[in-house]
């Protein structure tokens, strides 16, 4: 079951209720607390900045750089192949302090191989930090992140980051998130300067510039706006009120009496709206030359939630999963939820959120999915790849506990409440390899490195084939897979041979078959008797869109089968599903509806309706037209303006759709959507026909249907396969 979070969206009108819930005790440490992600497309800075916010809160006593240029590299990217590669790959937590809050911060990868880690950090996220470059403005990752925000219903602030590049431009950058990301958004502060000249901001809400100085920006320092920009401040901050007063009622009252809201009710105003998810504050600066990090540190302050500013749900095992409003008091019953499982030096890492209650060490905790008592041996705060041990941690507060075996997603309580928060969305994969280890003796080591890349990460699945016997890892994308290949190799020193990447085809049927199927098997004794009538049908492309992908619909009238039986031959059609006839992928997109049939009563079992199942679909499918389905990306493209016809050629050899091609300072820029099937090699031919000068990333969107001539040339591949391991 998913459910989603929900904000209310007139929040200021309920705001002494919200409150009336959170007692006195807590709500003075609540008030100063935040929990937040930072969150883009790769390379937009996030790791950077969130380098620059623990250099200025004093979490660090000196500031990397990403790629471990110094030999050092970004707190934040603990990882060795994190620094090799100049990528996050992991999420990692920290906590900081600025002013008087207390503001823990979740850094996730940019790639969209590792969105997995994007979804479970915003599922425990109170508000985020949408981070865009100056340059780039929204590109395919950014949508991908604005999607989850909106799905977790997470307030946001922007941040649009490296304004001190070539080509900088943050207002063609709004108008991309109003465009693209469909947000009300408008601009709380104006860059003094550009590019090479970037000098400060100037906040529209107090009407002050901030020039950051000192060796790395560390000082902020208040002067009055620059006259030269005195006009546009205000028309800019006249676009800010205005997009307030569509929104809020309070600013609305005051535009239409003509009035001048005063800074306190234009903060009031951005803070009720933002909670709200009605409106998006942006910033600017540039985290890499150290300007603009501590305006913005101060927006997550002043505009985005505190714990007990979000309503939270549970749902009651014991009364049909009704859902159960979660109010923050660290003196209730423990509920929190594991979201993210680390191997650290000390065994199992398990990074918890604390919904309501207090955890504290050495207290015996129930894990709600397997009903097992455990004691929590060790509670601390995580500060990257550093832990800072503690006693306890209270409600809204983010943790990690060590030596509790859990799975990602599981529930903690107290063990008086059979509460379970709800699930957050896992993408299916979309690529597939083989694997088997070089060495024979590295067989054990291999099992356990497989089985601990599935706890940590749900994308990442494995599983053998029953034909050739190898073992198949499938994930989010090549980079995805190579990595964790490569932490196999390093981490567990097993080397792996790999195979041809495979794509995550699926079948599908596009008509109506009805079918009535006996399964009969004698044998002396008791034999196998099961009979079903029904039919299957393509599900609606609606449904489809929803994420529906198979659904199974008992419409017998009468005991002809006889109820117990019913499970096991919605087991049956579920287990045949995950071959199909064509090519031996998944069948998903379709409906079994079941009218009628007969039971021996002797004979029939729930194996035999089962196999019924089984033999009836694999009978029917056939006769359904059916098709094959190919994963389709979302590519989007970035090479010099020279190479133009060239990355329009190369991409309509792979046979894109080209949505869109837009030039822009010497740099084009092209969105296609492309089937996974022909990207592979893509990079290295990009990078040959732009002289290394090219780049592009891809998300999945759907499955479509293949051309004929590929179903052809696929299904004519699957049997020559299929004869070949006949003759073995």
């Amino acid at each position: 079951m998913f459910t989603l979070r929900r904000l209310p969206q007139q929040l200021w009108k309920r705001g002494v209720a919200q409150l009336a819930q959170v007692e006195a005790h807590d709500l003075e440490r609540l008030q100063k607390m935040r929990n937040i992600g930072i969150s883009a497309h790769i390379d937009s800075g996030k790791t950077t900045l969130t380098e620059r916010i623990l250099y200025y809160t004093g979490r660090i006593d000196a500031i990397h750089e990403v790629r471990g240029k110094d030999e050092v590299g970004a707190k934040m990217d603990s990882m060795e192949l994190e620094r090799e590669k100049g990528i996050t790959i992991q999420s990692a937590a920290t906590y900081c302090n600025w002013k008087d809050a207390a503001i823990n911060i979740i850094d996730t990868p940019g790639h969209v191989d590792f969105t997995i880690e994007v979804e479970r950090a915003l599922r425990v996220l109170d508000g985020a930090v949408l981070v865009l470059c100056a340059v780039g403005g929204v590109q395919s990752q950014t949508i991908t992140v604005d999607r989850q925000m909106k799905r977790y219903q997470v307030p946001r602030i922007c941040f649009i980051n490296k304004m001190d590049r070539q080509g900088a431009n943050p207002w063609r950058v709004l108008e991309q998130i109003r465009t693209k990301l469909h947000l009300n958004a408008a601009a709380v502060q104006v860059p003094i300067g550009a590019e090479g000249e970037l000098k400060g901001m100037v906040d529209l809400v107090k009407m002050v510039s901030y020039i950051n100085k000192g060796d790395h920006g560390e000082t902020i320092v208040e002067e009055p706006i620059p006259e030269a920009l005195n006009d546009f401040v205000q028309e800019k901050r006249t676009e800010l009120i205005e997009n307030l007063a569509n929104v809020d009622e309070k600013i609305e009252e005051l535009y239409l009496e003509e009035k001048t809201p005063t800074e306190q009710e234009l903060q009031d105003a951005i803070r009720r709206a933002t909670l709200a998810r009605l409106f998006v504050p942006v910033f600017m600066g540039s985290a890499y030359h150290n300007k603009g990090v501590q305006p913005m540190l101060d927006g997550v302050i002043n505009y985005l939630p505190a714990p007990y500013e979000v309503e939270n749900f549970a749902l009651d095992r014991q009364d049909g999963e009704k859902q159960i409003v979660l109010n923050n008091s660290s003196t209730e019953p423990l509920l929190a939820l594991a979201f993210k499982l680390e191997e650290g030096r000390f065994g199992q890492l398990t990074y918890v959120r604390i919904y309501q209650g207090t955890l504290r060490k050495g207290d015996w905790i129930f894990n709600v999915r397997t009903n097992k008592k455990v004691k929590v041996p060790r509670l601390a705060r995580m500060h990257s790849n550093e832990m800072e041990e503690v006693e306890s941690v209270g409600s809204g507060e983010i943790c990690a506990i060590f030596g509790v075996e859990c799975a990602s997603g599981d529930t903690f309580s107290s063990g008086s409440l059979q509460y379970t928060m709800t699930s957050m969305f896992v993408p299916e994969p979309v690529i597939s390899l083989s694997l088997t280890p070089k060495a024979k003796e590295a067989s054990a080591n291999f099992s356990k490195a497989l089985s601990r890349f599935q706890r940590e990460d749900p994308t990442f699945r494995v599983h053998v084939d029953e034909e050739s016997k190898e073992t198949i890892i499938s994930g989010m994308g090549e980079l995805h897979l190579e990595i964790y290949v490569e932490r196999m190799k390093r981490e567990y020193n097993v080397e792996c041979v790999t195979g041809k990447p495979r794509v995550a085809f699926r079948e599908t049927l596009t008509s109506r078959v009805d079918f009535d199927y006996t399964h009969k098997k004698q044998s002396g004794g008791a034999g196998q008797f099961g009979r079903i009538k029904g039919f299957i049908e393509p599900i609606p492309q609606e449904e489809v869109d929803e994420g529906k992908v198979f659904e199974f619909s008992d419409e017998t009238v009468g005991m002809n089968i006889p109820a117990n039986y019913i499970p096991a031959i919605e087991k049956g059609f579920k287990e045949a599903v995950q071959s199909g006839a064509l090519i031996g992928h998944k069948v998903e997109r379709f409906r079994a509806v079941l009218i009628d049939g007969a039971a021996h009563p002797v004979d029939s079992s729930e194996l035999a309706f089962s196999l019924a199942a089984k033999g009836a679909f694999r009978e029917a499918f056939v006769k359904g037209n059916p098709i094959v389905l190919e994963p389709i990306m979302d590519v989007s493209v970035n090479a010099p303006s020279e190479y133009q016809g060239a990355v329009i050629a190369l991409l309509n050899k792979r046979k894109a759709t080209i949505n869109d091609t837009e030039v822009r300072d010497d740099y084009v820029e092209a969105q296609a959507h492309v089937p996974l099937n022909d990207m592979f090699g893509f990079s290295t031919d990009l990078r040959s026909i732009t002289q290394g000068k090219g780049e592009f990333s891809m998300t999945y969107i759907k499955h479509e249907p293949v051309f004929p001539n590929v179903q052809e040339k696929l299904v004519k591949e699957y049997k020559l396969k299929q004869e070949a391991r006949n003759k073995k």
